[in-house]
């Protein structure tokens, strides 16, 4: 089925979530976890310094705005370029994002990034795969947000073939639905048992998506929960409204390779 302006809020409102801890995003959260190699993170999706991403967003909402948080932001260009880690600790640049959050040239600076580095690569890794269910983009996007995308994929097709040929000539083609489960399942076992204890504790990312799968809402008919918060027309209206709260980065986890996500590669 297409995917409709609904279907891509909600998947987005779940990611949000996990990220920030709220379904309509915190354009303003910011995140240093000890052992996250991404480093300090940034805005609705989590720009890393170190992927390079946060330095691409705030170029590009200086080379929209004329504010004076953009003025201030723009001496930091260099050392966001460089990936300088000593800025994990800058409380003054800490101040400045959070400030340029409330400008309508920040929020859109993000969602332009996150689309062109998740969303769109999602769609397109959907399409090659002909996962057309809003659940199973969703369980995608996730991934390119998240992390380890390719590896993942890879780990399910030598499990269970991709959904349109089995693993073996003697197995026949385990389709979509049958597909989206084993990823879920692979990739909540490979959370499990990762060295890395921040991606130790992600799991709960897969078992939302399982409870989603169990449920059989595939189309991710509103409401339903996600990782304990509400999933329903309020929450959807609310992404529009750029908000700015100070809600607690409870989804925040480690960098992972093999993705186009917001974190290193």
């Amino acid at each position: 089925m297409p995917l409709t302006d609904l279907h891509k809020r909600t998947i987005q409102a779940i990611v949000n979530v996990f990220e920030t801890g709220t379904p309509v995003g915190d354009y303003r959260c910011i995140s240093i976890l000890p052992g996250d190699p991404g480093h300090l993170t940034y805005g609705r999706s989590q720009a890393s310094l170190a992927s390079g991403n946060l330095a691409r967003l705030v170029r590009g909402f200086c080379a929209q705005a004329t504010s004076p948080a953009s003025a201030a932001l723009r001496p930091y260009l260099p050392r966001l370029e460089a990936c300088d880690v000593a800025l994990d600790s800058d409380s003054a640049l800490h101040a400045l994002l959070r400030a340029a959050a409330a400008e309508p040239a920040m929020q859109r600076a993000q969602d332009a990034l996150f689309d062109r580095a998740c969303w769109r690569p999602a769609l397109r890794a959907a399409q090659s795969l002909n996962i057309e269910t809003p659940l199973g983009v969703a369980v995608i996007y996730d991934s390119f947000v998240h992390g380890a995308w390719l590896r993942i994929r890879n780990a399910t097709n030598a499990r269970v073939g991709s959904p349109a040929t089995g693993a073996t000539l003697a197995m026949a083609p385990i389709g979509e639905r049958g597909w989206i489960a084993a990823y879920i399942a692979t990739r909540r076992e490979w959370l499990a048992r990762h060295a890395n204890p921040l991606l130790r504790s992600a799991t709960y990312r897969m078992d939302t998506f399982a409870a989603l799968l169990e449920a059989g809402n595939w189309n991710l008919a509103l409401p339903f929960e996600a990782h304990g918060a509400l999933i329903d027309q309020g929450a959807i209206a609310g992404h529009d409204n750029h908000p700015n709260s100070s809600a607690s980065a409870g989804g925040q986890d480690a960098g992972l390779p093999d993705t186009m996500d917001t974190r290193p590669s």
